[in-house]
């Protein structure tokens, strides 16, 4: 069973085997849905957590959205979290497959607003993926499936049919969304699919606040010392807190650990991701500069190199990190960002001495953010004490027999 909004789903009862069928389309859109068949449907939060977790919508059949967003690693991908040297991005369904950006946690997702320039602040906010061509969780939803290295669907109409295989599904669109899946009017039926997982993802268990930070916050327990000291870096020398606040922002109750604003970093290629996809090299990443349509917004290139500022929640079990992957460990990325400029010059990211006496050149050197990091000043037991703070913000900290939730039931705050 899985706890979900407050509810129990005992999902077996909604998984029913495929029929194998294939899923053929009228002529025309029916008049009307057939007679019910099916009594025990799940609702949309239900159905959302049946697709999230199907494997069945991909090439292979071997890989559904929990396969690179596993609860069990922060909602990243866990194969990632298990090698973060050799697998900075993830492999997709077809063999020899591989993305070209670390996977990003699915976790407090549901906190990004819609992608938007904010004229105050004169920087793009929100949205979803790394460079936020996604404006909703939905809309996000719909993209995996028919990109060729992650589940590789030729179509459309192929994940519609993969849907329609099983009855459960069948009837639960007809009911809930009005639509049948062997309908032809595919565009407006496949916005439903992600309609669904959206519906999933705004649930408890992706945004769980319970870490010890919140605890603390929420006068239950006490940090130790070291931990201590790392807030207050953090929200100080650091400068950590001008991208990720440890503050709630004016119209929630609880900090979400950052601003969903874009920013380029510096960080250099990762070209293990190269060596993945068995090239030399791969072409230069652009983030937020890369998208044809900011591109032509933003003609003098302001936007290039730029990538989303993710949560901070959940990152000491969600390795690698940065938008490649290029740093395996909280401690390698601490020391980046407080050594970028003053360390010396490394070749590439595999050199023996990445991150010891050097940092390589930055992918896109335009655009670089040198005003909030690269020369912070922290001594060795001020970045030690900066991770160690940002293992406190790891959810499910402790075990719910020994110390109830901060807020007691836990419901999302959206």
């Amino acid at each position: 069973m899985l706890i979900v909004a407050g509810a129990m789903i005992a999902f077996s009862i909604f998984v029913l085997p495929l029929t194998g069928e294939t899923a053929t389309t009228p002529d025309k859109k029916p008049a009307a849905l057939p007679p019910q068949q099916n009594t025990t449907l799940p609702d949309r939060v239900e159905l959302g957590f049946l697709l999230y977790n199907d494997l069945n919508i991909s090439a292979r059949r071997n890989t559904g959205c929990v396969t690179c967003h596993a609860h069990s690693a922060g909602f990243a991908d866990p194969r990632s979290v298990a090698d973060p040297v050799s697998m900075p991005v993830s492999p997709g369904s077809e063999p020899g497959k591989f993305g070209t950006r670390n996977a990003l946690t699915a976790a407090y997702a549901t906190f990004s607003p819609p992608f938007h320039w904010d004229e105050q602040k004169q920087t793009y906010v929100g949205g979803q993926f790394w460079d936020g061509r996604a404006n909703s969780l939905k809309d996000q939803a719909i993209g995996p499936p028919l990109n060729p290295l992650e589940m590789a669907m030729p179509n459309k109409e192929a994940v519609l049919a993969r849907l329609a295989e099983n009855p459960v599904y069948l009837e639960a669109f007809r009911r809930l969304y009005g639509v049948d899946l062997k309908w032809p009017q595919v565009d407006m039926v496949y916005p439903k699919f992600g309609a669904a997982i959206g519906s999933f993802e705004p649930t408890d268990e992706f945004a769980e606040f319970n870490s010890k930070y919140d605890y603390y916050v929420a006068g239950k327990i006490d940090l130790t010392p070291q931990e201590q000291l790392g807030l207050q870096l953090f929200n100080g020398k650091a400068k950590c807190s001008n991208c990720h606040s440890s503050k709630p922002p004016a119209n929630y109750p609880h900090a979400l650990f950052t601003d969903f604003t874009y920013d380029n970093l510096g960080l250099p290629v990762n070209p293990r991701i190269a060596g993945l996809h068995g090239v030399d090299s791969l072409p230069l990443d652009l983030g937020l500069g890369g998208r044809p349509e900011i591109a032509a917004k933003h003609p003098d290139g302001s936007q290039d190199g730029k990538f989303k500022v993710p949560t901070l929640r959940n990152i000491e079990i969600t390795p690698p990190y940065g938008h490649n992957g290029v740093f395996a460990t909280l401690e390698q990325i601490v020391h980046f960002y407080n050594t970028r400029d003053t360390l010396g010059e490394v070749p590439d990211a595999t050199d023996p001495n990445f991150g010891i006496t050097g940092w390589p050149k930055p992918e896109v050197p335009k655009n670089v953010n040198r005003a909030e990091l690269g020369n912070l000043g922290l001594t060795d037991e001020e970045e030690a004490a900066i991770v160690a703070f940002l293992k406190t913000l790891t959810d499910d900290a402790f075990d719910e027999k020994d110390l109830e939730h901060p807020e007691g039931e836990a419901p999302l705050r959206r």
